[in-house]
This record gives structure tokens, C-alpha cells and sequence, in this order.
């Protein structure tokens, strides 16, 4: 695709996105996994919160390093950034998780109904060839979701470096989201030949969109930055942050329907054989009319002798 059709069609897939995340059918659908997520937060912290924040604390101070840090705090007058340290790190640890869960919540329990709604409204000729069920698509999420918590697992010593803690986490977040839903989007409607097809020829403006809303996605993260002493109401915080994160993957699963399908429209138009043309065979040559054949010449009479 050029880059003008490729960067015209992003944007239409963005707007028509976003207007459709006010369509009462996709805010009800967000409901599911916003309560499931939000349950799954909520117990998790009244049963673990305060362990965390003990180990945590506990770990830090048998680190002399640390405790001299602390000290230099304290004299500088920053003791509060001590006291908030340890329930900073645990939310550190815990916000890939959350996002992680967010969004394979997003994508088992809203996405196909999401696909379904883009198809009724904007693709309803769009045959459906059922290239992959649930269970392929369970599996490709799972495989995908484990090899993105252990890149985020080993890429947290950089997250020391504070412009890289910017970076590197919402690029896996992106990537994340760009393996995740671009399958997703696909696998109702596209054979297997066809969704590997768009895959391949579609990767870098998926790409893209997967980033973008990695970094949306991070935009929740934000809360704890600048609400880092205010963390004695974490658990408000996080729930604020999960409703955050399901809107950012409903919004971009219906950015991934809306670009994909359009895609998958594109290629079967391109595919389709000329009408009234068995696909495979060769055209049907007319011959030229020829002229009717004359009558034979009668034979000419010879004189007499």
C-alpha cells in the first residue's frame, strides 16, 4: 500500500474508532472485564497489599546502600519519598500485570462481539471463512503474553535510566497489543492464507497502531508519577488505572477491526476474477470472421480450330 492510502487509511480507522467507543453497545461490553478486572485488583490488594509493602520494606532495608540513601533523604528533608518507596515498587510490579490482564480481558471478552459490531455496520458482505477458533486464538494470546512479561521482566534494570522507564514498557505494551488483536480481528472473518497474508503485508501499519496505543496505554501509569506521595490511596488509583486500561484496548480493538477488515475487503476485491470467467482458464479467443469463399471459376471455352 502507499504511504499516502496507508496513512489515510489509519486515520479513517482512528476517527471511525473513536466515535464507535460511544456506541452504547461497546460501553456495555466494557462493563465485563472492567468488573472482572476490578475484582481480580481488589482482592488481590486487601489479600496482599500489605505483604508486599512489608517484604518490599523489609527487603530495602537489608540493602546498606539503600539505607544510606534513605539517610541522605531524611537530611536533605525528602523523608517522605522513604516512607512511599516501598508501596511505589510494589505498584511498579504490579502495573504490567494489570495491563497484561487488561488486556487479554479485552481481548477474550470483548473483541469478538466488537469485530461482529464494525462487520454488521461497515462490512456486512464481508464473508466469514472462521480461520481460527478460540482455542487458537486462546493459545497465540497466552504465548504472546508470557514472552511479553519476561522482556518486560528482563528489561527492568533499565527502567533505572528515566528516560528509558518512558520507552521500553510501552513499546512491549504496543507489541503486545499489535500481536494480540491483529490475530484477534482476524480470525473470524479471514482463512488462515488470508489473515497471514494481511499479517505480513499490514505488519507496519499495525505495528504503529499497537504502539500508539501502548502508549495510551501508558498514560494511566502517569497517576503514580504525580500522585507518588498521595499512595495511601492506591487502591482508588488502581481502580481509576483499570478503567483506564479497558478503555485504551476496547478503543484498540476497534481500531485493529476497523483497519483490518478494511484490508481483508481490499484483498478479496483484488482476488476476484472477471465476471463470467471460470478462474484458471485461459480466455476465450473469437476467431476473425473469415470472407465467404468465392464459387470456382467456370473453365474458360477455347475457341474452335
Amino acid at each position: 500500500m502507499p504511504y499516502a492510502a496507508g496513512m489515510k487509511e489509519l486515520l479513517d480507522s482512528f476517527w471511525r474508532a473513536a466515535a464507535y467507543c460511544l456506541h452504547p453497545k461497546v460501553i456495555l461490553l466494557s462493563l465485563l472485564p472492567l468488573l472482572l478486572a476490578v475484582g481480580a485488583v481488589l482482592g488481590l490488594g486487601w489479600l496482599y497489599w500489605e505483604r508486599s509493602v512489608a517484604a518490599v520494606r523489609a527487603t530495602l532495608e537489608g540493602w546498606s546502600l539503600v539505607v544510606s540513601f534513605l539517610q541522605w533523604l531524611d537530611s536533605i528533608g525528602a523523608a517522605a519519598f522513604g516512607v512511599v518507596l516501598a508501596p511505589l515498587i510494589v505498584v511498579v510490579l504490579a502495573v504490567p500485570l494489570i495491563v497484561v490482564a487488561s488486556l487479554l480481558l479485552v481481548a477474550w471478552l470483548m473483541t469478538p462481539s466488537l469485530v461482529s459490531l464494525v462487520a454488521a455496520r461497515r462490512f456486512d458482505t464481508l464473508e466469514r471463512k472462521h480461520g481460527a477458533g478460540w482455542f487458537s486464538a486462546g493459545l497465540w494470546s497466552l504465548g504472546y503474553m508470557l514472552f511479553a512479561l519476561l522482556l518486560l521482566v528482563l528489561s527492568l534494570p533499565l527502567w533505572l535510566v528515566p528516560p528509558l522507564v518512558l520507552v521500553l514498557p510501552p513499546l512491549i505494551w504496543g507489541w503486545l497489543t499489535y500481536k494480540v488483536l491483529s490475530f484477534d480481528v482476524l480470525a473470524e472473518h479471514a482463512s488462515a492464507d488470508e489473515r497471514r497474508q494481511i499479517l505480513r503485508e499490514q505488519r507496519w501499519p499495525m505495528l504503529a497502531i499497537g504502539v500508539m496505543t501502548g502508549y495510551l496505554g501508558a498514560a494511566p501509569s502517569l497517576l503514580w508519577a504525580v500522585n507518588a506521595v498521595a499512595l495511601v490511596l492506591a487502591p482508588l488509583l488502581v481502580l481509576l488505572s483499570v478503567w483506564l486500561y479497558t478503555l485504551v484496548f476496547a478503543f484498540a480493538a476497534l481500531w485493529f477491526a476497523h483497519f483490518a477488515l478494511a484490508a481483508l475487503q481490499r484483498l478479496r476485491q483484488q482476488a476476484v476474477p472477471l465476471a463470467g470467467q471460470d478462474p484458471g482458464t485461459e480466455p476465450e479467443v473469437i476467431p476473425s470472421a473469415l470472407p465467404p469463399a468465392l464459387p470456382p471459376a467456370l473453365p474458360e471455352r477455347l475457341p474452335p480450330t
